[in-house]
């Protein structure tokens, strides 16, 4: 038996590999599991943590700090750079409401917190504690302490207070996501916000107002504010044919367009009338409508094609090819002149066999080119998040510096890349599943470390009065700021619930709540909003604790 003591219970590189597997194999076995419709995912991993360090299980001190801190820089790098693409533009729609709404939850929660300790008596550094553990934000507790060790005031309660209180935190963040969507949102509408719609819609129409006889389609583009492609022109026998901005319409003439939904009604008045054939069907063989045009998805594999221009390739100049849409990450998107190109994008392109042929070969279309992910610019961005992470900044009032810390500086250096990246021509690409990938591995190294590291104490602070009252009050400071402020964005302000839940789970700095609504949606419409307001919530936060017992410590 003395192996089996080797491998689970003697501190080594082997033992803590070990452990943490079988922690996180059998928690995200157990997290698969529906009760009432509902299954909690990786936070199970959490618990079975939780589980293993009361049953005696430990790691190595240093071992369990790279492991937790590893998992949390890969799981927030990861993330950003899935969501960055699509940040600034959210930003510059509502972004500033949503971090206001943000710090509405940490200004309600850090009131709850001081009252609390006034009402019952707790010292104020145990209820900093609790709330660091309510708000699932570990880079608080670790400001927190920093100033308690440099007020010369003990801090063993401090994190004992944030480990039991944890579990509720994670879990009461889930149930006001679960209350939100059944009580609030009962009728399954308005889920996902607007933009994860498909930007196309595809329509025919036909040519029968006389103001456009004779006129050239690059004419029309001017008259209208509405954006839309003819790809496709039908004149009489003469069969189809691909227009260009240089084509003269006809009465009759019937043209098939890429458009937006809300502009189908303007382009009507402008063209005539619209037929009923429904082209936005998933099941069409564009290739079976018309044998003279060839229509093909065509990846970008090229290096060189990213960052580049749509307009700046002259696809159908120099190739006779018109690019109606392009697909970026399961959403459809206008092929305006001036969209940028990622590896990745999926151009659909409708021309002859010849020049289709020709700019399938300019852009790639090798599926295995993009099988390996680009792990360099992975880790140049890891390093410059940690770099910019360790940063000291300076708050006029506050003693101690700020930083940004091991979870800020790699979200926003994974936001930065993921955005600007191919603007600059940097291969950033990662598939879906390798994003995935990185995120469940690091999310679930993260749980496995917190839970063990709680569980060797946590079941005896729990039967403690103590314990049960830091429990009930750290429930209370997940729960209340959350359904009141998510009540407020839902009945209030109509925002839907995939921007709401996002931006509930970024304030509270809760990655297994932002997990399971994006399992409940199937997509990964809240991280946007949890991006958003991240940063500046978990900036906060490590600020707000300072001041808190700064104030009422020192």
């Amino acid at each position: 038996m003395e192996w089996i003591n080797s491998i689970l219970i003697e501190h080594s590189a082997v033992q803590a590999v070990i452990v943490l597997s079988v922690v996180c194999a059998i928690g995200l076995s157990l997290g698969k599991i529906k009760v009432f419709g509902i299954s909690l995912g990786a936070t199970l991993v959490f618990f079975v943590g939780i589980l293993a360090g009361h049953l005696g299980l430990s790691l190595d001190a240093d071992m369990l700090t790279y492991a937790q801190n590893f998992g949390l820089i890969l799981f927030v790098y990861a993330l950003g750079l899935q969501v960055g693409p699509g940040f600034f533009s959210s930003f510059r729609k509502d972004g500033i409401t949503l971090n206001m709404l943000a710090m509405g939850v940490i200004v309600v929660g850090v009131a709850v917190t001081v009252a609390a300790s006034f009402i019952t008596g707790i010292p104020i550094p145990d209820m900093v504690g609790v709330m660091c553990g309510a708000v699932t934000n570990t880079p608080a507790l670790g400001a927190a302490q920093q100033t308690l060790a440099q007020l010369g005031i003990e801090s063993s309660s401090l994190a004992l207070g944030c480990a039991v209180a944890y579990p509720l935190g994670v879990v009461g963040v889930i149930l006001a996501l679960l209350f939100l969507h059944k009580v609030l949102y009962r009728k399954n509408e308005n889920l996902l916000p607007k933009e994860e719609q498909n930007e196309t819609f595809i329509a025919t129409f036909k040519i029968q107002n006389p103001a456009i006889f004779g006129r050239k389609l690059k004419d029309l583009a001017m008259l209208k504010e509405h954006f839309f492609i003819v790809t496709r022109l039908w004149r009489g026998n003469q069969g189809v044919s691909i227009p260009t901005s240089e084509t003269t319409l006809c009465e009759g003439d019937r043209i098939l367009v890429v458009t937006n939904e809300k502009d189908v009604e303007a382009l009507e008045v402008l063209f005539g009338e619209q037929e009923n054939t429904d082209w936005n069907k998933n099941d069409i063989d564009w290739n079976k409508i018309d044998s003279q045009l060839v229509s093909q998805k065509i990846l970008i594999t090229k290096p060189e094609i990213n960052g580049k221009k749509l307009g700046s390739l002259h696809l159908r100049n120099d190739f006779g090819v018109n690019t109606t849409r392009i697909y970026r990450g399961g959403i459809s998107i206008l092929a305006r002149p001036q969209l940028r190109l990622q590896l990745g994008d999926r151009l659909i392109v409708v021309g002859d066999a010849k020049g289709v042929k020709e700019v399938s070969e300019m852009m790639g279309n090798t599926v295995k080119n993009l099988g390996e992910p680009n792990l360099v610019s992975v880790f140049i961005g890891l390093t410059i998040g940690l770099i910019l992470g360790s940063i000291p900044i300076i708050i006029p009032g506050v003693s101690i510096p700020v930083k940004l810390g091991l979870a800020g500086g790699p979200i926003i250096v994974g936001i930065l890349i993921g955005t600007f990246g191919p603007r600059l021509h940097m291969v950033t690409y990662v598939t879906r599943s390798a994003n995935l990938m990185l995120r469940a591995l690091g999310l679930s190294l993260y749980l496995a470390c917190l839970g063990i590291d709680a569980g060797a104490e946590f079941f005896e602070v729990v039967i403690r009065p103590e314990g049960i009252a830091w429990i009930c009050i750290g429930f209370i400071i997940t729960l209340l700021p959350v359904i009141f402020i998510g009540f407020i964005a839902t009945k209030f302000m109509k925002m839907d619930y995939a921007t709401v839940g996002g931006m509930l789970c970024g304030s509270m700095a809760n990655p297994m709540a932002l997990n399971y609504a994006n399992d409940v949606l199937g997509n990964d419409a809240p991280s946007v909003a949890y991006t958003t307001v991240y940063p500046m919530s978990m900036f906060a936060r490590v600020i707000i604790v300072q001041i808190i017992l700064l104030a009422l410590c020192g």
